[in-house]
């Protein structure tokens, strides 16, 4: 019997399952959008569609034959969900957590003035916002099945009330085998590599951010890949042992 693609991915990383994944920048802010598929040619996920992300998505969907089923929002920020919308078009649905649903309403309303008009320089257009049509509301623990993918929900509150981690029981294709890493989980801004999100921000809570820390990311093992919301990608074991936010927080 012919070993069908997931197989081959399987075999070529050991005994981690794989993913097609691709991670690219915004156009402000650093921010990190990535797509999530089973493999070339099926469905996918989107995850933080920030500004400025629309055409280099076309090309990403268009170069593996992919076809958004959901748009993932791992907090509510303008720099993580400006795109969303025309993203979502009419059809696909955008998914974030409950505590965070009150920033779609309009979340270029909450910017400062010298950062729209740094965003309006930036594009050559005022930023403006319109809802998603279709948004579903996320809660802790709960496990999505989109694109032939089960994702998990991780509530993380701190940077801001609704922040969450998506976790994936496969690891991007193409990965070094010594790595060892056997899950995947968007951070977003909960943490990144040597440092977390920042929580001075209107809803961040320090307190919140040390409980998330202590109570959701350390338990995560240590073979466990981090896709940032900003910045390069790191592992559970790496941050463990290096990063200054989780010294001295007990599991």
């Amino acid at each position: 019997m012919a070993a069908t693609a997931a197989q081959s991915r399987q075999a070529r990383c050991g005994y981690a399952r794989t993913v097609l994944a691709v991670a690219f920048p915004a156009a402000a802010f650093g921010t990190n959008c990535y797509v999530l598929a089973a493999g070339p040619g099926e469905e996918c996920v989107v995850v933080d569609p920030g500004i400025g992300v629309e055409q280099t998505l076309r090309d990403v969907l268009a170069e593996h034959r992919l076809r958004p089923a959901a748009v993932l929002l791992t907090h509510g920020h303008l720099d993580h969900v400006y795109s969303v919308t025309p993203v979502c078009g009419g059809t696909t649905a955008a998914y974030i957590h409950g505590e965070d649903r009150y920033r779609l309403h309009d979340p270029v309303a909450g910017l400062a003035p010298g950062t729209l008009a740094m965003m309006e320089q930036q594009f050559g257009r005022r930023a403006t916002w319109r809802e998603p049509e279709r948004v579903v509301e996320v809660t802790d623990r709960q496990l999505l099945a989109l694109a032939g993918l089960d994702v998990e929900v991780l509530h993380a509150p701190g940077h801001t009330e609704g922040s969450v981690m998506f976790g994936l029981d496969e690891v991007p294709d193409g990965l070094p085998a010594e790595e060892a890493l056997e899950r995947t989980m968007v951070s977003g801004d909960v943490l990144f590599a040597g440092s977390i999100g920042r929580t001075d921000l209107l809803g961040g809570d320090d307190a919140a951010m040390r409980r998330s820390l202590r109570d959701v990311v350390l338990p995560l093992p240590d073979s466990t890949l981090v896709l940032t919301g900003h910045g390069p990608a790191t592992t559970i074991r790496r941050e463990r042992a290096t990063n200054p936010y989780l010294r001295g927080l007990t599991a």
